[in-house]
């Protein structure tokens, strides 16, 4: 701890007294003491009709007293004075305005647009304007079409997750934020799953191919072909009876089970919708 104190005193009824400042205190107790003895000094001088002088103080721990440093007077003293080489500056509201117009959007002012634009939660906006490159990757990647909260969780989980591991700027990443866009699309239509979309993401970034160059080169698209389906489904289902008998108890997790199976068999490529609407209608029927 290191700081200073001033201290005032006054007769009952009066005026407030001149200020004493008292310096070297390192630690609460040297504090306490220092200001005690100060108030009782000032008020011994004060009963006895004696004056104040305005004055800087030492406090010595050792002898737990204080001594005169130096005296101060008014605010002279400090150079409280105009300065007489800076005049006062009195700008035109137009050059302000164009100022203003001019100044770049704020941290606070594009949380709040990001917010009300893309209808993200205040907690996204956030995330996604602590720095200014992850904004302007963001809203490139939103204004290429993809959905834009679906576009937020990329960059928050899966592309922040990159740059911390690897120890990268954004300015270094090999995927173009269309391409980012174009990856949560396929995941939107169904092309790809958000499971396979998660490989497809860090095969991206690793060698700046697009997502759908990706996709065709190691054959991960979404399998949606309803016969094909229908089959590894039926396969399945009658491959775990026990889960069967758990739907049919009320057991609802065993659908999930069922889809999860599916998806394994499949190696993620099935559409998860499809899947999880073919097992019900399998469970259902027999």
């Amino acid at each position: 701890l290191r700081c200073d104190a001033n201290v005032s005193l006054r007769l009952p009824g009066g005026e407030l007294g001149v200020k004493v400042e008292v310096k070297n205190m390192n630690s609460l107790r040297a504090l306490e003491r220092a200001l005690a003895y100060e108030v009782e000094r000032q008020t011994e001088v004060l009963q006895a009709g004696g004056q104040l002088v305005q004055e800087t103080r030492h406090w010595d721990a050792a002898a737990n007293v204080t001594s005169p440093l130096r005296t101060k007077e008014y605010s002279s003293d400090y150079r409280y004075f105009p300065e007489p080489d800076l005049v006062p500056l009195r700008p035109e509201r137009d050059f302000v305005e164009e100022l203003q117009r001019t100044f770049p959007e704020l941290p606070a002012q594009r949380q709040r647009r990001l917010g009300e634009e893309y209808g993200l939660p205040a907690q996204d906006a956030l995330l996604l304007t602590t720095e200014k490159a992850v904004g302007d990757y963001f809203e490139r990647a939103a204004a290429a079409g993809a959905n834009p909260k679906l576009i937020a969780n990329w960059v928050m989980g899966e592309l922040l997750a990159y740059l911390n591991t690897e120890g990268v700027s954004l300015a270094e990443v090999k995927v173009a934020p269309e391409e980012l866009a174009g990856m949560v699309k396929m995941v939107e239509d169904g092309i790809i799953s958000g499971k396979i979309a998660k490989a497809v993401f860090a095969e991206m970034l690793s060698s700046g191919k697009p997502a759908k160059q990706v996709v065709e080169e190691r054959g991960l698209l979404q399998i949606s072909d309803t016969d094909e389906l229908t089959r590894v489904v039926a396969v399945v289902v009658a491959a775990n009876p026990g889960a069967v008998e758990d739907f049919r108890a009320g057991k609802e997790r065993a659908v999930g089970f069922l889809v999860g199976q599916v998806m394994k068999a499949t190696a993620g490529k099935a559409n998860p919708k499809m899947i999880n609407e073919m097992v019900r209608q399998k469970l259902s029927t027999g």
